[in-house]
């Protein structure tokens, strides 16, 4: 009942759930859909073809096997260089085979299974911090060792692990088709995005949109640096092509300053260098050749718009000749061995939040092969297959994907056992596989909940095509997803109160810290410092908004202290535009800032990273500073005002 109509309002949700089962829309990847409505049910196909039907037996045994070594070659690879592609095929395809023979020595009851889950499980979550590549094949350990403690095949073990392979190279080689009728080279792809970003940004510029588009500038930014320095580091034979495409990222540094500046000051970009910007973005992405005319000069206008057409001549200067785009690229000196082993050191053993997920992993895929013992269940690797995918590391919130693993598994368990029932031994179901794999590569782009709703009919469809349908298996394995999940939250989640409040407040100290050094660059250091402080402080920004979105999808109270913060992250955004246009003001129409000016700018933004480090009161002295800084003193006098509203005492 209401009450004198009070509650007549409709019901609107928390923004936790809403940033919880929030799906984007991705553009569909044709090639990928065919790749894996092909390369995934083929193995099973083929068995069945042989035998002359679904019939149990070592044939459809075979098959399963070799549909296992697909499943993992196939959802491996991510866009990138061929390289990438074929090194994350190799270990997801190596760690698969390890997880088979280490299962087999966790069968059975007694201690033993729950020592070498335990172990296992430290060893992934360790292996996972070494790199994309280590952390999907320590994903694959987990999976096929639980696989490997509870599915009997009748098969032997050097048998299973042949068709396994065999499934892998057989993907693979669907990779290398893809691979070949894909024209796109992502390393210069990622390069050409950047001045596809520069661009929007400068349509944008004068309007609500700037601030999107100067986000995913600074993304398309990240990702091309991480793109071409990844590739020049493992590549010996594309060196000079890669040291090219680092010249142009080098070259744009220019145009990135004159393209922040003229949107923070909200002035519309001339339309020839919006055009300008996209003939670079179309050249670098076809190989294509320039226009013959460079745009001219500008003598008359404001700094930022001769800022911006100073930017597009320099890199079209470099676009244009091979030698500048070499000439521009950074030298990178070799990294010894010795150096090598210390990084890997730093970020796995000596990592403390290494070491804290490898206990804790370790913990709740021991708790789970407790449960598997104990459990009356047919199908006992589920609970330990359930609680390995929910807590691997690197994608987001504990929380979020428990739930989200949850209600995609319940919806997938009834979609396939529905499939049994109704196709009990036949061939369509294959057909149906099919339909869901093609699926996979949207839905994974879309969100970890809407992934797990079409793998789920995959796995089962691919373990359950041979055994004889059940009815009571649906109601089994819901709760044996539902035990995992909750194992998950329970000993995964609520027990470490740190996983709570990290990383956030890290990340906005390492924002305001790298906010420092930008500052300092800025007036103090050379171009390239400018340039290296500049990249760094925004690739800040970026893990800041990262971090935010992740700790938005727990349940309050850790939400809305998340989303509390979010006006602080967007004034330093502000903050560091604002230090882009000064240094623009600076280069374009002088004088300098006064050094002693630039030292209180610094040390206000010390204490902003003070103020977010400590609860107590801090100084509300504003700044005062004149000339170019005087913009960039106010948003740092804004910044740590909405600190000192958000400080922990204020939120008490």
């Amino acid at each position: 009942m209401t009450q004198g109509g009070g509650r007549a309002r409709g019901f609107t949700a928390p923004a936790w759930l809403e940033e919880l089962v929030r799906t984007g829309r991705p553009p569909v990847p044709w090639r990928d859909v065919v790749r894996f409505a092909v390369t995934i049910p083929a193995p099973l196909a083929v068995a069945v073809a042989v035998e002359g039907g679904i019939e149990p037996g070592p044939t459809l045994s075979a098959g399963v096997f070799a549909t296992m070594g697909a499943l993992v070659a196939t959802q491996a690879p991510q866009p990138a260089p061929l390289r990438d592609r074929l090194r994350r095929i190799a270990a997801g395809t190596a760690f698969g085979v390890l997880g088979l023979l280490v299962g087999t020595y966790a069968t059975g009851g007694g201690w033993t299974p729950v020592l070498v889950i335990a172990l296992v499980s430290a060893a992934a979550a360790l292996i996972s911090q070494v790199n994309s590549a280590l952390s999907l094949g320590s994903l694959q350990l987990l999976v096929y060792t639980a696989l490997s403690s509870g599915l009997v095949s009748g098969l032997p073990l050097a048998t299973e692990v042949g068709f396994f392979l065999v499934g892998a190279v057989w993907s693979t080689a669907g990779t290398l088709v893809q691979s070949g009728s894909e024209a796109l080279d992502p390393d210069r792809g990622a390069v050409a995005a950047v001045f596809g970003r520069i661009a929007d940004l400068l349509e944008a510029s004068g309007t609500d949109r700037a601030e999107d588009a100067r986000r995913a500038l600074t993304s398309a930014l990240n990702d091309g640096y991480d793109r071409v320095i990844r590739s020049r580091s493992h590549t010996a034979g594309r060196v000079r092509e890669l040291s090219e495409l680092a010249g142009v990222l080098n070259s744009a540094a220019a145009l990135v300053e004159g393209a922040v500046a003229a949107a923070r000051a909200r002035e519309p970009a001339d339309p020839d260098d919006v055009a300008a910007v996209r003939a670079l973005a179309a050249a670098l992405e076809d190989g294509g050749e320039l226009p013959a005319d460079r745009p001219p000069p500008l003598e008359q206008g404001t700094p930022t718009r001769r800022a911006v057409r100073h930017g597009v001549r320099l890199v079209w200067n470099v676009v244009g000749d091979p030698e500048e785009r070499a000439g521009a690229a950074a030298v990178r000196a070799p990294v010894d061995l010795r150096t090598r082993l210390r990084d890997l050191a730093d970020r796995t053993l000596a990592s403390p939040d290494g070491r804290a997920f490898a206990v804790r992993l370790a913990l709740c895929m021991s708790v789970a092969e407790v449960a598997r013992q104990f459990l009356p269940t047919g199908r006992p690797y589920w609970v330990l297959l359930t609680v390995a995918i929910v807590l691997k590391p690197d994608f987001g919130s504990v929380f979020g994907r428990a739930v989200q693993r949850g209600a995609g598994t319940l919806l997938g368990v009834l979609i396939g056992s529905a499939l049994l029932a109704v196709l009990p031994r036949s061939p369509w179901l294959l057909v149906a596989m099919a339909l869901f794999a093609a699926v996979l590569p949207w839905a994974r782009a879309a969100s970890f909940g809407l992934f797990s709703v079409f793998q789920t009919p995959v796995i089962i469809l691919m373990l359950d095509l041979s055994l004889p349908h059940d009815p009571g298996l649906v109601l089994e394995r819901l709760t044996d997803t539902l035990i995992g999940c909750g194992i998950v939250l329970v000993f995964g989640y609520l027990l470490w109160p740190q996983t709570w409040r990290a990383p956030l407040d890290q990340a906005l100290r390492d924002a305001t810290t790298s906010l420092d050094a930008f500052v300092e660059a800025a007036f103090t250091g050379s171009p390239a410092d400018r340039r290296r402080a500049r990249r760094r402080n925004y690739r800040a920004l970026t893990e800041l908004q990262t971090q935010l979105q992740r700790r938005l999808a727990e349940p309050p109270p850790i939400s809305n202290r998340a989303a509390a913060w979010w006006p602080v992250i967007v004034q330093l955004e502000r903050t560091s535009d604002a230090v882009t246009e000064a240094v623009i003001t600076t280069r374009e129409s002088g004088p300098a800032p006064d050094l002693a000016q630039v030292a209180v700018l610094r040390r206000a933004i010390r204490r902003l990273e003070d103020d977010v480090r400590s609860a107590q009161t801090p100084d509300d002295a504003e700044i005062f500073a004149e000339g170019v800084l005087a913009p960039v003193a106010r948003e740092v006098d804004a910044a740590r005002r909405l600190v000192r509203e958000n400080s922990p005492g204020r939120r008490g």
